[in-house]
């Protein structure tokens, strides 16, 4: 079962997509913040991360960064995940080495299909 890592900062958009995740097959493991969140990828081993932009310590492109720059987590996929649906959100988002672009609120079947083309299946 693939593990993913959830950071998000927001407890309901928190709760309820772990929950949609878990009953899409997949282990979910969750930080609540951009340091947690970074720790958690080292820890963890996640075969994904969905990534919230805005969160509190380090925001989410400071923590992909740092996830992408560590030779241990830097080829785990980051989807950025973010309620900015401009396209220099989506620019920066990926600058700062995310790997794919999601907006919130999030679309469960389109997320999936995302999720899904990262892991190779």
């Amino acid at each position: 079962m693939p593990k993913i890592l959830l950071v998000e900062d927001n407890e309901m958009n928190r709760d309820m997509l772990s929950r949609r995740l878990v009953r899409s097959g997949f282990e979910v493991v969750i930080a609540v913040d951009g340091g947690q969140g970074v720790a958690m990828a080292s820890s963890e081993k996640p075969d994904l991360i969905l990534m919230d932009m805005s969160l509190p310590v380090l925001d989410g492109w400071e923590a992909t960064r740092q996830v992408k720059a560590d030779a241990a987590t830097k080829t785990i996929p980051v989807i950025a995940l973010t309620a900015h649906a401009m396209a220099e959100d989506k620019e920066k988002s990926l600058a700062a080495g995310c790997d794919d672009f999601d907006t919130k609120p999030v679309e469960l079947p389109r997320l999936l299909a995302k999720i899904q083309t990262l892991l190779g299946k």
